[in-house]
């Protein structure tokens, strides 16, 4: 009898050190790929501090070897780069985009997900075919049409293709809206109210977490653009955040790293005042997601 409670006792003191080894691997591997993730976005703050010759230099170095601030001063007094206007620039394509595009998104997610509409399975499906085709393939011919209409060097090649809407905010809000139940649509109908009415007042009101969810995904994704601003815009002072501090090369010119570095520095203040203001917002597009659909 005590040779069974010692062997249950040993066993037990085996899956309690198992559990506790188990637990601590999975702490060091969450550390350790934390510090990965980390290290660059802190190597680029502290690097903004150094001289173009400390940052420049072959034999590494984490912290500054001299601190100084003149390259946050150079990025604001440089004629040549207008990082004033060009976060002006930003902010109006991302006003522009988002509020009329979203609009759009929601009005015409609603009229998939509750209008009596001839073949609208198959439009949904044809819309959600343009995802698959790349940017890379309508890049020429859409430049070619700007470039046409005289809007080379504009902000209009931004803010013009979102007007129409974005295709994943439009399926994600017909997923959600189709959860909503059409008695209260039903109900709305019965007082007078006519579609556009039970979109503004019964609707929206009832899918407002869910817009604001992708309107965070989508200023995101338009405040890190490069690719495009950097296909239309050459004059420094129309130039969106992300073109301009990428015309800051310093592979042409190693004076420009640290000042690039503290471009990049402040560019990513917006971000990450947007991510711990609106987690919520994070949490429950993830939670949407898995329930809806």
């Amino acid at each position: 009898m005590q040779q069974v409670i010692l062997k249950n006792s040993v066993l037990s003191w085996w899956q309690k050190a198992a559990k506790i080894v188990v637990r601590v691997l999975i702490y060091a591997l969450l550390v350790f790929g934390s510090v990965l993730i980390v290290f660059p976005f802190l190597w680029m703050l502290l690097s903004s501090f150094k001289t173009p010759l400390d940052a420049n230099a072959l034999d590494f170095s984490f912290f500054p070897k001299e601190w100084v601030t003149s390259n946050y001063a150079e990025l604001f007094a440089s004629a040549n780069f207008p990082i004033v206007d060009a976060f002006f620039n930003t902010i109006l394509v991302e006003v522009s985009v988002i509020v009329i595009g979203t609009f759009v998104s929601a009005l015409a997610a609603f009229s998939f997900a509750k209008l009596k509409l001839q073949h609208k399975t198959f439009w949904l499906l044809f819309l959600m075919s343009g995802m698959m085709v790349p940017y890379a393939a309508l890049m020429l011919p859409q430049f070619r049409v700007f470039q046409a209409i005289n809007m080379f060097d504009t902000l209009w090649p931004l803010i013009l293709p979102g007007f129409f809407g974005n295709v994943s905010m439009l399926f994600f809000l017909v997923q959600y809206m189709r959860g909503v139940p059409n008695a209260i649509l039903e109900a709305a109908r019965m007082d007078g109210a006519g579609h556009f009415t039970c979109f503004i007042r019964v609707m929206f009101p009832l899918v407002k977490t869910a817009i604001a969810a992708q309107v965070i995904f989508w200023f995101i994704g338009i405040w890190n653009d490069y690719f495009a601003p950097s296909i239309y815009l050459i004059t420094p002072d129309k130039m969106t955040l992300q073109a301009l501090l990428g015309s800051l090369n310093p592979s042409m010119n190693r004076q420009y790293l640290p000042m690039a570095l503290a471009g990049a520095v402040l560019s990513s203040i917006p971000m990450f005042v947007i991510y711990l203001s609106c987690q919520k917002f994070f949490i429950e597009s993830l939670a949407i997601s898995g329930v809806k659909g």
